[in-house]
């Protein structure tokens, strides 16, 4: 069978979810079309270029860096309409409207390409039913695609099929979707809604139901419902405002219209609530419209009271009683709260039982396996387990006989009972739904094991749900050569070497250092080449302060010295090592995370990955050589040009040092500079382990060796005057304080090689002296040591 390719893609529709889309493929370099309607004034494309200048402006940002919204071709319906032969995959993401897109579905399909794969992006329109409009040679290719919002951030894509989809046009699309945008693929069944928005809309409602039942308001029920039940930090309403109070508006009315109490049992709380129908009438439809649930006036959040339609001051918290049982074993959480006296204890073992409840009434409808549920909603609405993976992990029979006895109490929402699968056969037998042999299917009567197609080999450590024991976990995987609290040694394959940081957040202590230090000398021994990869994101957050401080205590400075300069041969062993060493980067590689990672041989990084030089925030500078690496890299990239001036070769890295700039996706880090075009991005997480090892393998089959050690030129006391004359005028401007003046130019000094004559050659170990001795000299500092004293507090920069 040949292979799918997707050299081009078509989006129909410059909407929100359209552009953003589109956005999306530009990050992940597929050459992408973007169409709408001719404008009815100016220039045909206005309504696609407004849409494209808007992406630019969007926070968080649809775009890795604005600029790459020129990549975004723009075309419209009445004069491009041949573009669609080039691509193939043809997206639809217009408005909500079946007659608008069975419109448009007539009028795409004489240009389709004979082989492109077609689908609709919509939240909970029937897919067979927009199959209808399209030629019966096109049927087949035919699927539906819900990107969840945002695009570039949400991590679930539901694909819908439906009865004349091939199964290879699914598998194709799976396999792209996954490896080539990085996300996670769920298919659902073509009812309402699909898996996520319906048992995550459904929930919703419940929630604001039980609101009501229960007398709180929405900023002690978001308090409740966001991290301390292990859900999206933004809780219930004000991810409501996020996604748009008019969008959860419609996507209601889906439900509405399209069930009844016949097909939904809990039809009965899906009437839309009285406080969303006011918003609405109000014109308040959340962010977008600077008022929802909640609105910002200045400084101050506001919360809407449906009562006096008024805003009035929010920020109440939960009573700390709940948050002290959110934290223990789900089988003790469950019981106490199910048992619990006040309103907000029975508000949340409601919302828990009724989310039990209604995913195990519709799982047979909704999804092949409850897989499928806990994957959509983890991954859509952000919640860290899903409803079943909570329930098995309390204890499956006594949540059941706890949900059934409310049930049978009138506590419910809906009188429907348990499914009789929940009680007997082999789901209670194994204590839950998801086992080592699979997840439950309804349908199938049995445990169904997951979809193996060749893109999941791509994945040596898949995220797995509560109960699949049979994956394997990266701590126990592979052969270990070696492994402490510090640092995890082992092998996949016999020829690459894998360095796990194991410590918290996987900071650099000593003993990291130490072990980092012998997996290089093991792999030049016995290996092809070295991973540092640290399984779960983060990559590194740098230097452990709480580690070093101590050492300053009873030894004064001359140990934090000793710490930094074996951490700067550290770098130095990694970047002369006889071997290729790749840095495989998920997460956050901050400070001495992103000095690791800028003296490997190569990095390979996840496209969402945040990495920078953050010292200053601690009132410090990049004391492991990341100033170093600064006026190296101005001193290459000088050499390519034909004029001898280094600085300006050295503002953008100086700049970003100074202000402590973290590149806020692959993309943009590749831009300032800690990436470079030599280096991997990859879209999906669990792929950089595989990339990266395929890279190591690939250097040193190529014959790859280590730099030669050479002197470098630095800009000199010339380019230290022209950067502290700007700093004065930033100080004096009130965009900096006096304190970090002085951190600026004594990161200013290291990266122009002190008091020296500009074009002097100087050596890596000569600048990293001089980093050494900054860093020593803030440390002494009262002001950097409140900096550091307050991150360690409470992890919030302190600005003194």
């Amino acid at each position: 069978m040949s292979r799918f390719q997707v050299k081009k893609v078509a989006v129909l529709g410059a909407g929100v979810m359209g552009a953003q889309i589109a956005a999306h493929l530009v990050n992940v370099k597929v050459p992408v079309v973007l169409f709408d309607l001719p404008a009815k004034e100016g220039p045909k494309n206005g309504i696609v270029t407004k849409a494209v200048e808007g992406l630019k402006k969007l926070k968080p940002s649809p775009l890795g860096v604005p600029e790459d919204a020129a990549l975004i071709q723009q075309a419209n319906y009445e004069e491009h309409m041949a573009l669609l032969g080039e691509c193939d995959l043809v997206i639809e993401a217009i408005a909500e409207r079946m007659d608008w897109k069975l419109d448009l579905y007539k009028k795409i399909a004489p240009h389709l390409a004979p082989h492109a794969i077609v689908a609709s992006n919509t939240s909970g329109l029937s897919i067979t039913k927009l199959s209808e409009a399209l030629p019966e040679s096109v049927k087949p290719r035919f699927c539906g695609i819900h990107f969840f919002n945002p695009p570039r951030y949400m991590v679930l894509v539901e694909l819908i099929d439906t009865p004349t989809t091939e199964a290879q046009v699914l598998d194709q699309l799976e396999a792209f979707v996954t490896s080539g945008l990085g996300k996670g693929v769920v298919r659902a069944h073509d009812t309402p809604n699909f898996i996520a928005n319906r048992v995550g809309i459904a929930g919703m409602l419940a929630t604001m139901k039980e609101v009501e039942n229960f007398g709180l308001t929405f900023d002690v029920v978001d308090d409740l419902t966001g991290k301390k039940l292990g859900r999206a930090s933004s809780g219930t309403f004000r991810t409501a405002d996020v996604v748009g109070l008019d969008t959860m508006a419609h996507v209601i009315k889906t439900l509405q219209d399209n069930l009844d109490e016949k097909s939904d049992p809990f039809y009965g709380s899906f009437g839309t609530p009285p406080v969303l129908q006011k918003l609405i009438e109000l014109g308040n439809l959340g962010q977008k419209a600077k008022a929802g649930f909640y609105k910002k006036v200045g400084r101050d959040i506001l919360r809407f009271e449906l009562e006096s339609e008024e805003y009035v001051p929010a920020g109440a918290k939960a009573d700390e009683v709940y948050g002290r049982m959110l934290k223990r074993p789900a089988a003790e959480r469950l019981k106490l709260l199910r048992n619990a006296e006040g309103a907000q204890g029975q508000f949340l073992w409601a919302i828990l039982r009724n989310s039990f409840h209604y995913a195990a009434v519709h799982l047979a409808t909704i999804a092949d396996t409850a897989r499928d549920v806990d994957q959509a909603m983890r991954w859509g609405f952000g919640m860290k387990q899903g409803p079943f993976e909570l329930w098995q992990e309390a204890g499956w029979l006594d949540v059941a006989t706890m949900i059934q006895e409310d049930i049978d109490a009138g506590k419910a929402l809906s009188k429907a009972p348990l499914p009789e699968w929940v009680f007997k056969g082999p789901v209670a037998e194994a204590g839950g739904v998801h086992t080592a042999q699979g997840s439950w299917s309804p349908r199938q009567g049995k445990f169904v094991p997951r979809r193996q197609l060749p893109v999941y080999e791509r994945q040596h450590f898949p995220e797995k749900l509560l109960g699949e024991d049979n994956l394997p976990d990266w701590r126990k995987a592979g052969t270990t050569i070696g492994d402490t609290d510090a640092l995890r040694t082992w092998t996949l394959d016999g020829k690459v070497l894998i360095a796990s940081i194991q410590s918290k957040m996987h900071a650099i202590s000593p003993d990291v250092m130490e072990g980092l230090m012998e997996a290089v000398d093991l792999a030049e021994r016995e290996y092809e080449g070295m991973v540092i990869w640290s399984g779960d994101a983060p990559f590194s957050v740098g230097a452990d302060l709480q580690a070093t401080m101590p050492a300053y205590v009873v030894a004064g400075i001359a140990a934090i010295e000793g710490v930094e300069h074996e951490l700067q041969n550290l770098m130095l062993r990694l970047r002369y090592a006889q071997v290729p060493v790749i840095s495989a980067i998920h997460g956050m590689a901050l400070g001495g995370g992103c000095e690791l990672a800028v003296h490997s041989a190569r990095r390979v990084a996840h496209m969402e990955s945040y990495i920078g030089l953050v010292e200053v925030g601690v009132g410090l500078v990049p004391g492991a050589g990341g100033l170093t690496y600064i006026a190296r890299r101005a001193a290459e990239n000088a050499a390519t040009g034909t004029g001898k001036d280094i600085l300006p070769f050295l503002t953008e890295g100086f700049t970003a040092a100074a202000m402590a700039k973290v590149g806020t996706s692959a993309i943009e880090s590749r831009k300032l500079g800690y990436l470079l075009e030599s280096d991997l991005i990859v879209p999906h997480k669990d792929e950089v382990l595989f990339v990266a090892i395929n890279e190591a393998r690939s250097m040193a089959a190529s014959g790859w060796r280590a730099p030669a050690r050479r002197l470098f030129p630095v800009a000199g006391r010339s380019g230290i005057a022209t950067i502290k004359g700007s700093l004065v005028n930033m100080r004096d401007g009130g965009f900096i304080s006096a304190h970090d003046q002085h951190i600026a130019t004594l990161i200013a000094e290291v990266v122009c090689g002190g008091d020296v004559d500009a074009g002097t050659l100087v050596s890596e170990e000569y600048l990293m002296a001089l980093e050494r001795k900054a860093f020593c000299a803030l440390i002494e500092h009262p002001k950097t040591q409140e900096r550091i004293l307050g991150m360690l507090n409470t992890g919030k920069p302190v600005r003194n």
